[in-house]
């Protein structure tokens, strides 16, 4: 049994079982003694109990700046996955532990290269380009999911963001033939920034200006999106025909505010998101967006985490997932040629 069902077994977030498997604070003593109960009654090894080496013991680290981003969503869950999938398959136990502070990560990759774990996957969605040259990654394997620095030394596995977002702007272009939007995310990651390029790149690909885009920040949550977007609606700001959106969450929450504010969603105003989370399914209407193959890259980013274990590497890759355009009822019916 994983850690992540354990948590569904018991109806608690996986980081809460991870705190309580892991000693670590935050969790109540009853909440503390029911996992470890649960956990020893399926098997599973508690902080302690054994030599991380001979258990043969990965750290999946989620490093947590804001939140705002690399939150409890469908998204993650299914990269989790993955990696727990693909360590399993190798013999690996994967313990999840959750950082909030740099100073907090080095210590935790310190701790993780005395205690003789095995490698550490790091998951730096909200980490920026210069967190990395503060930390100290030349101790035990390491990879970096959902996001890659070209100046640290550290193999990483991430979506190619540039190319999908050239793919849904230049689809947007064709099918309503004119200049699209960008609801752009309100907290900058680097995932953020690099479909910011793809989505400048498909503009003047297609002959239109830049600096004629219309972009509206928001909240990369569904909640916070639709306050936002509901807040520049009464403000009267002007609306572009189409949008594409820096994920999906924004993209579902500005279709919640356009459809309060009486917008026909895509009779009026065509959207396109980005992740393809399993939501996007069961929105009204359902999503056209950019699916990423989520559960796939947790796979992969295992199977080079123990590849770097078995094998000493002297030269970091860095592994570009492609995506590819899922195409449901969000753009306007006329542009897909209905």
């Amino acid at each position: 049994m994983t850690s992540k069902e354990l948590a569904r077994k018991l109806g608690l977030s996986e980081a809460a079982v991870s705190l309580a498997l892991n000693n670590k604070p935050g969790v109540s003593t009853t909440t503390r003694n029911r996992v470890k109960a649960a956990a020893e009654a399926a098997g599973l090894e508690l902080a302690g109990m054994s030599s991380p080496q001979q258990a043969g013991v990965i750290y999946l680290v989620y490093f947590r700046r804001h939140g705002a981003v690399l939150a409890d969503t469908s998204f993650f869950s299914e990269l989790t996955e993955g990696v727990e999938r693909g360590c399993s398959a190798n013999g690996y136990r994967v313990n999840i532990l959750n950082v909030y502070q740099l100073e907090d990560l080095q210590r935790t990759l310190d701790n993780a290269h005395a205690a003789g774990v095995a490698g550490v996957i790091l998951f730096g969605t909200e980490m920026r380009e210069e967190d990395f040259a503060t930390l100290d990654f030349s101790r035990l394997p390491i990879v970096l999911l959902d996001n890659h620095c070209p100046s640290a030394t550290i193999d990483s596995v991430q979506i190619n963001n540039l190319d999908g977002a050239f793919l849904a702007t230049d689809y947007l272009i064709k099918q309503c033939k004119q200049q699209p939007g960008y609801l752009k995310s309100a907290y900058p990651i680097m995932n953020f920034a690099q479909r910011t390029a793809g989505f400048r790149k498909a503009i003047t690909y297609n002959g239109m200006s830049k600096s004629s885009a219309i972009i509206h920040e928001l909240t990369p949550s569904i909640e916070g999106a639709c306050d936002d977007m509901l807040e520049i609606l009464s403000s009267g700001d002007k609306l572009a025909a189409c949008y594409f959106a820096d994920n999906d969450l924004i993209a579902i929450g500005a279709i919640k505010a356009f459809k309060a504010k009486g917008y026909r969603i895509p009779q009026d105003i065509s959207v396109l998101g980005f992740d393809d989370i399993a939501m996007c399914d069961y929105t009204e209407p359902a999503l056209t967006t950019i699916h990423v193959p989520k559960c796939y890259m947790g796979l992969m980013a295992a199977e080079r985490l123990v590849y770097l274990i078995k094998n000493k590497s002297l030269y970091p890759v860095n592994i570009q997932v492609a995506t590819h355009l899922v195409i449901r009822n969000s753009i306007t019916s006329t542009a897909q040629g209905d």
